[in-house]
C-alpha cells in the first residue's frame, strides 16, 4: 500500500478525508465465527503464511530479474510457505493485443522455483498509482484515459496521487469502457490459460488495492463503499468469469479499497464465484508514515471487527494480502507484532507479509538473510494443511507452544496434517488416535485415525 515514499502528509490527507464518517465497526461475533477455511485439492483446511515476491525496479527485458531462486530456498528456510507474487498488466501486454512470451516464461521460471521449495504463490496483478503514465507500474498507457484531466506528482507522498483528477479518471474508464473492460478479461485468460496446470499457483488476486473517482462533496468512507458497491463488485464478477473460462480450480481473490485499512467495512457485494477469497490489507497510516504503534488507538481492534463482516455475511474465506509497518524497530513494535499475528490468526486463513527483500525499509530481512528487528514475530509453528475440521489452533509467543485441535477426516481424501516449522528445535506430541509420521527440517506430519479427535502440541526446546 504505502511504500518507503509515504510521509505524515498523506496520513493527514486520509485522516482528513475519514474525519465525517470513519465510526468504528460494531463489534463482531467472536472473530473467526462462520468464516470457512481455505481449502487445497484434498479438502484440507490451509493456512498461509508468507511474503510479498516483487521486482518494481526493472521492466521490459530486465523484468521480474531481481527474483531468484534464493527468495524461495529462504521463504521456506525460515518456515513460509506462501509467495504474493507481483506481476504488471504493463509488462504483460505492453501493445494493445501483444502479449510478451518472455515475460509470462520469467513468470513460469518463478513459479517453478517455488514448487520447487514446496511454496504456494498467488499470483498478483499489481498496480500503483493505476500505472506507468503517472510513473508507476500495473495498467498500460494505452489503456489509461484521464479525459485530459490534471495530474501532479507528488514525489515525496506518493499515495496522495491517487487523489489527483487524472488518476481518478483513469479508475473510471477502467470499470466503466466496455473495450477496456474486455481487454482487462483478456489479460485474466491469457494468465489462467497459461498457469492453471503450474501446480505451485494457488489462485489470483485480481487487482491490487483498487481505488476510484471520488464525486463532489462525498467523504472518503462513502465513496470507497460505493465504488465498491458499483464497480468492483461487477469488475470481480467478469473477471472471475474470464479466469474460470481458462482454469476451473485456483482460488480467485478479491480485494475492497485500501480504505479497509481505517476500520471502514466495505461495500463489496456477492461474487458469483464458488472460489473466492477476500483479500482485504492490514496497513495503518500513521504507522505507514514512519509513527510508532500506539496500543490505546485500538486500531487493531476496529479493523477486526469490520473486515470480519464481509466474510462472514459471504461465507468466503479471508487472507491478508499485504501487512507489516514501515518503521519495525520503534518501541511499541514488538507488541504490534505480538498483537497484530493474534489477531490475523483469529480470523484468516493466513497472510502475506510486505515484503521479501533483502536490506532496510519494509524488507523482512536483511543482506545476510537474518530477520530485521521484531521481524522474527512473524515465524511461528504453524499447520499449513489440517486433514479434518479445526477447533482451535494458537501460537503462545511467550511459552513457545503451539496448539492445534481438529477432528480428523473420514476416511475419503486425505489423512495427512502438514505442519510447518521455523527454525529452530522442535518438540511435537500428538494425542487422540494419531502420530508423527516424520518430522525433519521445518515440516511435520501427522495422520491420525478417521473422526479422532486430535490434539497436537509444539514445544520449543
Amino acid at each position: 500500500m504505502l511504500r518507503t515514499r509515504t510521509t505524515l502528509a498523506a496520513t493527514l490527507v486520509v485522516a482528513a478525508l475519514l474525519a465525517p464518517t470513519a465510526a468504528r465497526a460494531e463489534p463482531a461475533e467472536t472473530a473467526g465465527d462462520a468464516i470457512p477455511a481455505l481449502t487445497d485439492e484434498h479438502g484440507r483446511a490451509l493456512t498461509l503464511r508468507g511474503w510479498n515476491v516483487e521486482d518494481k525496479a526493472n521492466r521490459g527485458d530486465a523484468a521480474l530479474s531481481a527474483i531468484t531462486e534464493k527468495h524461495f530456498r529462504d521463504l521456506r528456510a525460515k518456515g513460509f510457505g506462501f509467495a504474493r507474487l507481483l506481476v504488471f498488466w504493463d509488462d504483460l501486454e505492453p501493445r494493445p493485443g501483444r502479449y510478451s512470451q518472455t515475460y509470462l516464461r520469467k513468470i513460469e521460471r518463478i513459479l517453478d522455483w517455488a514448487r520447487k521449495y514446496d511454496v504456494k504463490v498467488l499470483i498478483d496483478a499489481h498496480q500503483d498509482v493505476f500505472g506507468p503514465a503517472f510513473g508507476h507500474r500495473g495498467v498500460p498507457a494505452w489503456a489509461t484515459r484521464t479525459d485530459g484531466l490534471p495530474f501532479t506528482p507528488h514525489p515525496d507522498d506518493w499515495f496522495s496521487e491517487y487523489f489527483e483528477p487524472a488518476v481518478q479518471r483513469a479508475f473510471t474508464h477502467l470499470y466503466e469502457d466496455e473495450d477496456l473492460r474486455r481487454a482487462q478479461a483478456r489479460m485474466w485468460r491469457v494468465l489462467a490459460d497459461r498457469f492453471e496446470d503450474h501446480p505451485a499457483v494457488l489462485g489470483y488476486d485480481l487487482i491490487n488495492e483498487p481505488m476510484g473517482e471520488l464525486r463532489e462533496g462525498e467523504d472518503l468512507p462513502t465513496a470507497a463503499r460505493r465504488i465498491e458497491r458499483d464497480q468492483l463488485t461487477p469488475m470481480y464478477n467478469r473477471l472471475a468469469d474470464a479466469v474460470r473460462s481458462a482454469d476451473r480450480g485456483a482460488w480467485v481473490f478479491v480485494e475492497p479499497t485500501p480504505i479497509v485499512g481505517e476500520g471502514v467495512p466495505t461495500g463489496l457485494g456477492r461474487i458469483d464465484d464458488p472460489k473466492v477469497v477476500y483479500a482485504p490489507h492490514f496497513y495503518n497510516t500513521g504507522m505507514e508514515a514512519g509513527a510508532d504503534y500506539d496500543p490505546a488507538a485500538g486500531w487493531i481492534e476496529s479493523y477486526e471487527q469490520a473486515v470480519t463482516l464481509y466474510p462472514k455475511e459471504y461465507k468466503v474465506p479471508v487472507v491478508v494480502g499485504e501487512w507489516g509497518p514501515l518503521n519495525n524497530s520503534l518501541p511499541n513494535m514488538n507488541r504490534f507484532y505480538r498483537e497484530a499475528m493474534a489477531s490475523l490468526g483469529r480470523y484468516t486463513s493466513g497472510w502475506a507479509g510486505y515484503v521479501w527483500c533483502y536490506g532496510g525499509g519494509y524488507c523482512a530481512v536483511d543482506g545476510t538473510g537474518a530477520f530485521r528487528t521484531n521481524k522474527e514475530l512473524t515465524a511461528e509453528p504453524y499447520a499449513e494443511a489440517v486433514a479434518g475440521t479445526v477447533r482451535s489452533a494458537a501460537y503462545d509467543s511467550g511459552s513457545g507452544v503451539y496448539r492445534l485441535s481438529y477432528d480428523a477426516a473420514g476416511r475419503r481424501g486425505s489423512r495427512v496434517t502438514e505442519l510447518s516449522l521455523p527454525p529452530g528445535d522442535w518438540r511435537i506430541t500428538a494425542h487422540g488416535a494419531a502420530l508423527v509420521l516424520r518430522k525433519d527440517r521445518g515440516r511435520a506430519s501427522i495422520l491420525a485415525a478417521p473422526g479422532a479427535r486430535v490434539t497436537v502440541t509444539v514445544t520449543r526446546g
